[in-house]
């Protein structure tokens, strides 16, 4: 027996190694403080799981949901966007309901691409762009996000046989890993560069709620973006729900129906006790959100200092709650990684996880407490080159 070729171009899993260092680690009862993995160790908010508990309870949502999702979560999402980015949708036809936006993002490429069609994937990035491009029989093309370009793709540097073969633009903002977020000149340049080459935008907005300055914004909140884009937004992260898997696609009727066929023949849609509890998040976020996000800005306040005074390099993010940190001078992003592990018992994520262009990285989430992380720092401190 053999895997197909599209499993075959998977590439191995990078971090197989480091969970190997890890998991020996803990075996012998070293104290390992873990800030590889980007899931909050905060739980999710007491209210929401009040809804949820009296859902659950209702016979009538016992049946197969929805696939779409059901008017009322669509009806909540459609109250979201206007409410948060002035932009109206329909919820019956431009909103639907996905099993986190992983799932989404995973599916989406199988509605337009071809094999050999190209999808244009930024680098460093979140794996599952590039996965879903692969798994659909596509071809990722990288686009490098450098520090010196405030990482966002350069797209007049992108060749121009590559633009003629792109089906789907990926990018993500603010951004996973490099905590970097888009202006709206950004955007305008971006929705110009899709209707001039015929190609879709597929945005995920999984962070766009975390954020501690000025808000971050819809690529709906350009003109004329509704006529070539889709967003992907996830309630993961917002609300502490990461394995609740509730997110929404939204954009126009025809992106939308697309991604519908594919997902109406492949899965049977979010149990609908959960798709009520977001209906609840969603349209009670100002009160819940705040108190979640003044957790993150106080621990990445902390650690930014500390970092700082250890003379590590990064910009201090202004949305997500990860850093991107560069490694000290000769170590690749593996080695540092490996050896934090081996001498401290800190689990960081390599920036060659995330693509090529992640290489001379680390990335750090903030989800341990603000005493775990200056521990963390302390440790640091002793680190020996």
């Amino acid at each position: 027996m053999e895997i197909s070729k599209r499993l075959q171009k998977i590439p191995p899993y990078l971090f197989v190694e480091l969970d190997r260092l890890k998991n020996e680690k803990i075996e012998k009862g070293v104290d390992v403080i873990d800030l590889g993995v980007g899931d909050p160790d905060i739980p999710t908010p007491s209210e929401i799981v009040e809804v949820a508990k009296k859902a659950l309870e209702k016979v009538e949502y016992h049946r197969y949901p929805s696939n779409s999702g059901s008017l009322f979560f669509r009806k909540a999402c459609a109250d979201y966007m206007k409410r948060r980015f002035g932009v109206s949708f329909d919820p019956e036809k431009e909103i639907m309901a996905l099993i986190g936006s992983k799932e989404g993002i995973a599916h989406f490429p199988i509605a337009f691409v071809n094999s050999g069609d190209v999808v244009l994937c930024p680098d460093p990035a979140y794996p599952v762009y590039h996965l879903g491009t692969i798994l659909a029989d596509g071809i990722p093309y990288y686009m490098p996000l450098t520090w010196e370009n405030e990482f966002l793709p350069d797209l007049g540097k992108i060749p121009k046989e590559v633009v003629e073969k792109a089906k789907i633009i990926w990018l993500n903002y603010p951004n996973n890993p490099t905590g970097a977020t888009a202006t709206k000149e950004f955007f305008k340049e971006l929705v110009k560069f899709a209707k001039k080459h015929n190609i879709i935008i597929a945005h995920d907005a999984a962070y766009v709620e975390i954020y501690y300055e000025d808000p971050p914004i819809s690529i709906f909140e350009v003109e004329g973006a509704k006529d070539v884009a889709i967003e992907f937004h996830s309630l993961s992260k917002t609300f502490c729900m990461t394995g609740w898997r509730i997110g929404f696609a939204v954009g126009n009727s025809f992106l939308i129906s697309a991604l519908a066929k594919v997902k109406s023949n492949i899965d049977s849609g979010v149990f609908t006790a959960i798709q009520e509890t977001g209906a609840y998040a969603l349209n009670n976020l100002d009160k819940i959100v705040p108190s979640l996000v003044s957790v993150f800005k106080k621990r990445r306040d902390i650690l930014a200092e500390e970092l700082k005074n250890l003379g590590y390099k990064f910009i201090k993010p202004s949305a997500t709650f990860y850093l991107w940190v560069k490694t000290p001078q000769g170590l690749t992003s593996q080695e540092f990684c490996k050896k934090v592990i081996q001498d401290l018992g800190i689990v960081v994520t390599p920036g060659v996880g995330f693509g090529n262009s992640g290489e001379g990285y680390f990335r750090i989430a903030l989800t341990v407490g603000e005493e775990r992380l200056k521990e963390a720092a302390q440790r640091l401190s002793t680190l020996q080159f």
